[in-house]
């Protein structure tokens, strides 16, 4: 068996840099009024002997884990299917590596899943939560309120019912979808089906919100709900062409969706775009440069949203920022979002 070498202390540090174990300490967990000449010695010291914090005693010092919550209110089989999820993790993962902070990343499978993320988060293993996919009669929200711990949500949150205090990163879905329909009425389609996402998230209502704006008088079976997955695209396809077998084009409120619907039409015999033009919502790669036609889609920055989530949360558990003349609460942001034409429309 192998000796291992024992573990650098504080005492360790302070002997190499020639200081006191509390200024250590006040280098090491990021105190102020210790002199430039001084921190450099012992952060010297520190990679010379390859010291690592202690984290459980940090934690006492400066209440701060340095790790953060990502709570996904899908079961694992959906997050591991859909690069959209791997797409908003990496930008978290991105952020919180960047300062430090470890990633803790909890699914919810059922309801009975929730009191358990939620008993974790009061529990104060972490220093705050980024919560995504929320359906809107989900009680993580509530329960969440209820553990006392700074959020910020990916998705408009349509139960908040507007209140500030709730911090949330978005694209512009309506505006988007609005693109999207334009698109297809300006390529002379007048028969325009949409294919919305699961009607209990806010990005499938404020999608159909988008494509009413501009086919307002539409025929309504021309409108089918799916579920944001390529089977729920495929069936509501189906229904559609089983409805409206007239049908010149097909706004999907998600490229898998849209990938779903391509592969029925193909089927079916119709010809993309010459007899049903397609476009979809996402603007995700791996998907929409590989179907058949390429697939018009409508882009927004996934990853970048997963980092503008981490870094509203990471500011306003900094005691620096929040000295500033700035609110506590950081403000919510919307990205836009970009047409990106291709040849499905």
């Amino acid at each position: 068996m192998t000796d291992t070498a024992p573990r650098p202390t504080l005492e360790a540090v302070a002997a190499r840099a020639g200081v006191s174990r509390a200024t250590v300490s006040r280098v090491v967990n990021g105190g102020d009024g210790v002199r430039d000449v001084l921190v450099e010695r012992v952060r010297k010291a520190v990679e010379e002997l390859g010291y690592v914090p202690n984290q459980a005693a940090r934690s006492l010092v400066t209440r701060r884990h340095d790790a953060v919550a990502v709570v996904v209110a899908e079961p694992e089989s959906r997050v591991f299917a859909d690069p959209f999820f791997a797409l908003q993790l990496r930008g978290i993962s991105k952020e919180l590596t960047a300062h430090d902070n470890q990633l803790v990343l909890l699914l919810t499978e059922g309801r009975d899943d929730h009191a358990r993320v939620a008993r974790y988060l009061a529990g104060g293993h972490v220093d705050g939560a980024l919560v995504f996919s929320l359906h809107l009669d989900d009680p993580l929200p509530e329960l969440i309120q209820r553990a006392g711990v700074p959020t910020v949500f990916g998705g408009r949150p349509g139960w908040s019912g507007g209140r500030r205090d709730v911090v949330y990163v978005d694209s512009d879905n309506r505006g988007g979808a609005r693109d999207a329909v334009r698109h297809l009425a300006g390529l002379g389609r007048t028969r325009i089906a949409h294919l919305t996402g699961a009607l209990d998230q806010t990005s499938a209502v404020d999608r159909l919100d988008g494509y009413r704006d501009v086919m307002a008088d539409a025929d309504p079976r021309l409108i089918a709900e799916a579920d944001f997955t390529p089977a729920g695209g495929e069936r509501a396809m189906r229904e559609l062409l089983d409805r409206c077998p007239d049908l010149d084009a097909v706004f999907a409120a998600n490229d898998l969706m849209a990938s779903g619907a391509l592969r029925v039409l193909r089927e079916s015999g119709r010809r993309v775009p010459d007899d049903v033009a397609v476009i979809g919502f996402d603007d995700l790669q791996p998907v929409a440069e590989q179907t058949d036609p390429p697939l018009t889609t409508v882009r927004q920055d996934i990853e970048e949203m997963g980092r503008l989530m981490a870094r509203l949360l990471l500011r306003g558990l900094d005691p620096d920022h929040r000295r500033e003349d700035t609110p506590d609460t950081p403000s919510s942001v919307v990205l836009p979002t970009t047409l990106v034409r291709r040849g499905s429309a």
